[in-house]
This record gives structure tokens, sequence and C-alpha cells, in this order.
């Protein structure tokens, strides 16, 4: 039964079994429907292609391994993406103890993109793309998962808590103490990003004290204030902890 069709009907759990029965062909369903995401987290986890295919290979290569110990207590998929991110960040580990330095050569964050979004995005989201993928490298293993997972991969919080194999609460911590690393690294990518508007945003969010007197000289006015700005350059569905 290799033709991926003749499992239409078949859900992930039993495909599982399957694999464990000794069908030949049901693992490599379960890897067609699922390996774009578990490429994508992956890739944004680690920031490298040949690291992140090595990760995938190596986490495909323990699930089949391991398909009789799955005991239906989460999805399939969230086992998978489970196991995925295990391996990301066991390869990410190894990569900070050997001081491997974030992905900042052009050619290869340009190669983060992925494929449909690097042929019809317009080129300044392209280079926004390429910063954030480059700021997340400087997250710890852990918090650069738990974003991944929540921000860009969309998962809700309590999801990305199974996966990880953390409490909701952990994940919230993670996501909340990323983006606050983050928050510095990117502010200058927001429309009024400029050095004179952050000093300005500055200004505006000082405890204000009792009116204080203008000097003689000063009849300038304060310029008036646009508005409530949102510093957060990183949306993301995890909260705060």
């Amino acid at each position: 039964m290799a033709d991926g069709g003749s499992y239409g009907d078949v859900s992930d759990q039993d495909l599982l079994a399957r694999r464990v029965e000794g069908d030949p062909d049901a693992f490599g369903e379960l890897v067609r429907r699922h390996r774009d995401r578990l490429w994508a987290v992956a890739l944004r986890t680690l920031g490298d292609r040949e690291e992140a295919a090595d990760a995938v290979q190596d986490a495909l290569v323990s699930a089949y391994r391991a398909a009789h110990t799955f005991r239906g207590q989460s999805a399939v998929t969230t086992w998978l993406h489970r196991i995925t991110v295990n391996a990301c960040l066991d390869r990410a580990r190894k990569a900070a103890a050997r001081k491997t330095a974030p992905v900042d050569d052009t050619e290869r964050l340009e190669q983060l993109l992925e494929p449909a979004e690097s042929a019809s995005a317009p080129a300044e989201r392209k280079d926004l793309h390429r910063q954030l993928i480059e700021a997340m490298g400087t997250l710890p293993p852990d918090q650069r998962a738990a974003l991944v997972l929540v921000d860009m991969q969309g998962y809700p919080v309590a999801e990305a808590a199974r996966i990880l194999d953390v409490p909701t609460g952990t994940v919230k911590s993670r996501c909340a103490r990323g983006r606050a690393r983050l928050l510095p690294l990117l502010i200058h990518l927001r429309p009024d990003g400029t050095t004179e508007s952050r000093k300005q945003d500055a200004g505006r969010n000082q405890t204000q004290g009792p009116p204080v007197p203008p000097a003689a000289s000063q009849h300038q006015k304060d310029p008036p204030d646009p508005g409530s700005n949102d510093p957060a350059a990183v949306k993301g569905g995890g909260g705060r902890a």
C-alpha cells in the first residue's frame, strides 16, 4: 500500500498501530502528513537548514523505533512534534557547547524563508523575516522553541505545553522572557522605530511628577501625543507569565 491515497480514511493513531503491527508503508504516510510542519518547527528553532534536516531525521528515526511506546495520551501529531522539538533542543545545546555563532550569513538567512514566501513576498517583508530569524538565534533554545511554536507556528499555549512536555505557565514564562529579549533587537522594525521616536516614547512613558514651571526661555510646547503605542515587535498567543 505504497500509495498514500489508500490511507485517506486511516487516522494517525491507526497508522502508528499499523506500523507496530508491521505495515511497511504506514509510517511513511505519517511522515507525508506531518513532515512540512515538523520541518518548519525544526528550521525556525535551529535557524540552519542542515541542522534542521538532521534534527527531523533524528526525530523520525526515534519515532519509528518508539512507535510501540505510544499510549494515546496525546494526539500523534503532538507526540511527533515533541520528539522533533527535543531533537532540535539537543542539537541547539550541543551547538551552544561548541560556541557556534547564530546564523548571520546573508545567503543562509535567505534560505530560511519558506519557498512560497521567498518567491512572492515583498522585499520589505523578506527583510523583516530575515531580521526576526537572526534575532531569534540569540535566544536560549528553550525560549526559542516556545516562541517558534506559539508566535511563529500559531499553536495555542496549551498545545505548545503538551509538545514541550512542560506546564502551560512555563511556556508563557519562556515566551514572555523571549519577547523581552527580542524587543531591543526588533524595535527598530516598527514604522516609527527611529531613534527620535523612541526618545519621545520613553519620555511619554516616564512617571509624571508635580508640574514644574517652565524656564523663562522655554516656549516650545511638547509634541502632541500620537496615541498609545505598543512596543511589542513579536506578536504571540502566549500571554504573560
